[in-house]
């Protein structure tokens, strides 16, 4: 592809991001942030794949600590992608937005007997303070990054072997479209979506290999009570329509059981990696 089909996947990428944006009376009429990010359910996941580390995201960038080498986690939650490595791994750094994040992180990483280097910040901003590694992964979070092309391209850039990257087929938030148009009569977007992150890929010249796979299910949130709190604010409800709530996840498929999380990582996900030219 020519750099003008890149920036016109790159301007659709970015166009198609803005799309999710909330009109401002549903936003203006909430009264908690809809943009929640349940780190208790980040927590609970990064503990279960650090105990049982599995699927071929881990696979790849295991593998590729062989030897072991070091680690750079971009966008790292609280761990799920890199605390499986610590094994296979010489050292550690995490980037993320949220300083609540990281400190999840290194609580778990210090409890593996591996230390890890934290930096707050948002990516590729903040990318400049960081130091390459031989393995860079990046997990549910392309679909955060407007300005997908730097993102990537820095990625690439502070890997020295790989880059292991994991994204939702469908865009993460697409499993609530039908819960916006029940209580708000508003519909939403469905792109971007996991294939136009391979588009764009390629358009840059990397030549990434992928595999789709479905996630098992886990135990991500404590309770179904837990799964409806979250749920609510993301829908820009007030705290009695929480029955209201409950209802409309029990229709749409949800086991009060075993809830499930909506509209956060997905289930059906691509694992693409790339060489790195750190």
């Amino acid at each position: 592809m020519t750099l003008s089909e890149l920036a016109v996947l790159a301007e659709r990428w970015q166009q198609d991001l803005a799309a999710w944006a909330i009109p401002d009376d549903i936003l203006a009429a909430a009264d908690e942030s809809p943009w929640v990010l349940p780190r208790q359910v980040f927590a609970r996941r990064a503990d279960r794949l650090t105990a049982a580390p599995s699927g071929p995201s881990f696979g790849r960038a295991a593998d590729a600590l062989d030897p072991p080498g070091s680690v750079l986690d971009v966008g790292s939650g609280a761990g799920a992608a890199c605390l499986p490595l610590v094994p296979r791994a010489t050292s550690l750094t995490a980037v993320d937005e949220s300083q609540e994040m990281l400190r999840l992180l290194a609580d778990r990483a210090a409890a593996l007997g591996m230390p890890a280097r934290c930096v707050p910040g948002r990516w590729p901003a903040i990318a400049p303070e960081v130091a390459t590694a031989d393995v860079v992964t990046c997990h549910h979070v392309l679909y955060n990054a407007p300005d997908v092309v730097p993102f990537i391209s820095e990625l690439t850039s502070h890997a020295r072997r790989i880059v292991v990257a994991e994204v939702a087929c469908a865009h993460p938030l697409t499993a609530l479209n039908g819960l916006w148009a029940r209580f708000h009569g508003l519909r939403r977007p469905d792109r971007p979506t996991g294939d136009d992150v391979l588009a764009i890929l390629e358009a840059m010249g990397l030549r990434a290999t992928w595999q789709r796979w479905r996630r098992p299910g886990g135990a991500d949130y404590a309770s179904f009570a837990e799964l409806v709190a979250v749920t609510r604010r993301r829908l820009c409800l007030p705290g009695d329509r929480a029955g209201d709530v409950a209802q409309a996840l029990i229709e749409a498929g949800a086991d009060p059981e075993h809830p499930a999380d909506l509209g956060s990582s997905g289930r059906d996900v691509l694992t693409i990696w790339w060489d790195g030219t750190g």
